[in-house]
């Protein structure tokens, strides 16, 4: 049978895994001059908001499952630009953001910051507002 053209979109997830393919397509795009992926600025940003942080705590705070986050951080670590080490169990593994991981936050900063302006000229600020609320509500109500 032959869907209508945006009907891909009725059901929430595919909607949702769709637009965010687009938009870290879209910020991948805007750090390719500085060697980085957005997955992997982005978790170098969360560890640049917490500090020093579990495994566990990491992957909530990225809302990303175990494997995935271990095997991102894994190629990280190999760049230097995060460390991992065991915490107060043995058990438990910490995460931190190295220097050199700060570093290259630093240098993807100004790329980062013209795909923000992009996006907010491209839909608005109001409604991106909006947006970016409605979409933490749905983080919180599927977690």
């Amino acid at each position: 049978m032959k869907q209508k053209p945006g009907a891909e979109c009725r059901c929430v997830c595919t909607c949702l895994r769709r637009a965010a393919r687009a938009v870290t397509q879209f910020y991948d795009e805007a750090f390719r001059p500085s060697g980085y992926r957005a997955t992997q600025v982005s978790i170098l940003a969360a560890l640049a908001a917490t500090g020093p942080v579990t495994l566990s705590g990491l992957a909530e705070e990225t809302v990303t499952d175990r494997t995935t986050l271990t095997r991102n951080l894994h190629l990280l670590e190999k760049k230097g630009l995060v460390c991992l080490e065991c915490g107060k169990d043995r058990r438990e593994r910490r995460v931190c953001l190295t220097p050199q991981g700060g570093r290259v936050l630093e240098k993807t900063h100004s790329a980062w910051l013209s795909a923000q302006e992009k996006v907010i000229k491209k839909i608005g600020k109001k409604k991106l507002e909006r947006l970016m609320a409605d979409l933490s509500d749905v983080v919180d109500c599927c977690k």
